[in-house]
């Protein structure tokens, strides 16, 4: 096993990496480190994420930085901002006793002026987004014509971002003689193409095979229907004491709406996407650094550049389009040589993806069952019990307390003390998991059993427990908000949530029969918005059409009346319908006039009515009086 004194680095670079805690380098900077420092030539570095590809070619940066010369050297360009902070923290570390050195990073969301400040006042290294760079050549801020040194760090991912152009005309601006050292975790035909395109003669380092996954994590998958992947997350969550972990989704909407509905049920988790300014951005990530928050909720391209130390687990929500950004995302995890673990939460649809993730990336994804009930009270148990057992005891500070205990409890045997305890301290934990159904979908053929275990949801929601809800489109509702809504008022998880309906103005929701009238109660003097939130039981259903409060299918039940215009899509029923409404009065009836017991869309809202023929009155539409025409 070698040493970096090994690798021909200079006594003031060994100082600094010692301090820091580097011993032994990494297989990639073990190759990339001497070829660099010998090599005329261009160079090509494939590494994992993780692997330490910042020191690989930080370091030998360094080695040819002149300290006393003021001019830019070097330029790194990465696509993130994250990464690029990333990169110039770490080498700031390198460089530490390297008297002279000025580090700079530049991107997007932080102030201009501040980085231009920073550049004058002479900086040898750049560490730069491909936009914000463009931007300071633009304004005659840069003078790249003395650089020696060019990475392209992350290579792959600036190509997916359609940086090429931006690339193009950057490095037009650099030196025909410079190095171009170009890292990558994938070796796609993107990748390879700019590597013939904008390098010359270039020698190749790789460490492991391309386009591979990390020999140090473990690759998982569970099959769950698609709408039980929130829960099947909260119970892999809850089954793990120990989970430090990053949630993967596809776009910022479904990130925001994930970490907000974690932060709903109890979980410490945040969210971090481009939409974020960059001092939130900030404050997201010391929080998770510091551990404040146990999840991280991120697209692919906001956790470029994260480098948390001990990650456990990577979580995809939503498998990524490209096998290149699968292997990005689970390098979060196993970083350094560390297990991890990259589990994928699919659905049934989705397990003809992971056969082809495994014939891209040349491993093996292990099939797992999502935890159940018993599983995820005992590990929360055992969790409980470590930490018992390794709490100091301070027998100063509670001493009083401590007598009046050992005197209160001293008529109990030891085996009943024991019982009483866990009784106590995990009746609400078991409890909360005893009725809880099994998620996993098995799609071997011979062994159903896994879904016989758990009723379908035409079982579980049979019985036409369905509720009426005064909001919808109108008010900024889709099916996800609507969930999280429900949710967040009754207390109930979204498992025991089924269909929806969401119109314009109203909308209907299955709910498992044992917690509708749970859901039911906490609607009680419930408001958005200012105004009041009216629920009621809707009976009906799919069978007979779209379902009133009250009754009736498209055409027909309902209320007394009954038919297509008192009861049925347009009537009410006894509470009323879409446009119908009043005890009997269907469509035409509260069209006009309804008022009696709740009306319909355009009887009596309290807030969207008729704007011509109506008057708002006591919070409801009615007819405008009509005056006679005066004679002439």
């Amino acid at each position: 096993m070698s040493s970096f004194e090994a690798l021909g680095l200079r006594a003031e670079t060994l100082k600094s990496l010692a301090e820091i805690g580097f011993t032994t380098p990494t297989p990639v900077q073990e190759q990339a480190i001497p070829l660099l420092l010998r090599t005329e030539k261009d160079v090509v570095a494939l590494a994992q994420t993780g692997t330490g590809k910042t020191a690989a070619f930080g370091l030998p940066m360094l080695e040819f930085l002149d300290p006393q010369d003021r001019t830019i050297q070097s330029l790194i360009l990465a696509p993130t901002r994250e990464l690029c902070v990333q990169i110039s923290k770490d080498l700031e570390r390198f460089s530490a006793n390297l008297k002279g050195t000025r580090i700079v990073a530049v991107y997007g969301g932080a102030s201009i002026r501040d980085q231009i400040r920073d550049i004058q006042r002479g900086a040898q290294i750049i560490v730069a987004t491909p936009g914000r760079l463009l931007d300071l050549i633009g304004r005659d801020v840069l003078d790249l014509s003395t650089v020696d040194v060019v990475v392209l760090d992350e290579a792959d991912e600036m190509l997916n971002m359609g940086f090429q152009e931006d690339l193009t005309e950057i490095l037009e601006k650099t030196p025909e003689d410079k190095r171009t050292w170009l890292f990558s975790a994938t070796m796609s035909s993107d990748v390879r193409r700019i590597a013939k395109r904008y390098m010359r003669e270039f020698e190749e380092v790789s460490v492991g095979p391309a386009n591979s996954a990390a020999a140090a994590i473990q690759h998982q998958y569970c099959v769950v229907h698609s709408k039980d992947r929130f829960a099947a997350l909260k119970r892999f969550i809850d089954a793990d004491a120990d989970l430090f972990g990053i949630v993967f989704c596809r776009t910022k909407h479904e990130t925001q709406d994930l970490a907000t509905a974690l932060v709903r049920d109890g979980y410490n988790a945040d969210a971090i996407h481009g939409d974020l300014s960059q001092a939130q951005r900030d404050h997201v990530m010391g929080r998770y650094r510091a551990r404040t928050i146990r999840l991280l909720i991120a697209t692919d391209v906001a956790a470029r550049g994260i480098d948390v130390k001990d990650v456990t687990h990577v979580f995809h929500f939503d498998l990524p389009g490209e096998a290149e950004n699968y292997t990005h995302r689970s390098g979060r995890t196993g970083r350094a040589g560390r297990a991890g673990i990259s589990l994928s939460i699919i659905g049934v649809r989705d397990v003809n993806k992971i056969r082809q993730l495994e014939r891209a990336l040349k491993t093996h994804f292990t099939y797992v069952r999502v935890p159940g009930g018993a599983e995820i009270g005992k590990q929360q148990v055992m969790a409980y019990m470590k930490r018992l057992k390794s709490v100091e005891v301070d027998e100063e500070g509670l001493e009083e307390l401590l007598s009046e205990a050992r005197a209160e409890l001293m008529s109990f045997e030891k085996e009943e003390l024991i019982d009483r305890f866990m009784s106590l301290a995990f009746n609400r934990i078991i409890e909360a998991h005893r009725t809880s159904f099994d998620l996993n979908v098995d799609m071997s053929r011979k062994d159903h059993s896994a879904r016989a275990e758990r009723p379908s949801s035409l079982e579980r929601f049979s019985t036409g427990r369905q509720m009426f809800i005064n909001l919808g489109t109108a008010d900024g509702f889709d099916k996800g908000k609507m969930l999280g809504y429900i949710c967040g008022i009754s207390g109930i998880s979204g498992e025991f949530i089924g269909r929806m309906l969401i119109k314009d103005v109203y909308s209907f929701v299955d709910i498992e029969p044992d917690h509708f009238e749970q859901v039911l109660n906490a609607f009680n003097n419930a408001n958005y918005k200012g105004r009041s939130v009216r629920v009621d039981a809707a009976s009906g259903g799919s069978k007979g059409g779209e379902p009133r409060p009250g009754g009736g299918g498209y055409r027909g039940g309902g209320g007394k009346p009954g038919g297509y215009r008192a009861g049925g899509h347009q009537g009410g029923g006894q509470r009323g319908g879409y446009k119908g409404g009043g005890d009997r009065g269907g469509y035409q009836s509260s069209y006009k006039a309804g008022r009696n017991e709740g009306g319909g869309y355009q009887g009596n809202r309290d807030d969207r009515g008729p704007s011509r023929g109506f008057q708002k009155k006591d919070g409801f539409y009615e007819p405008k009086p009509k005056f006679p025409k005066k004679k002439s």
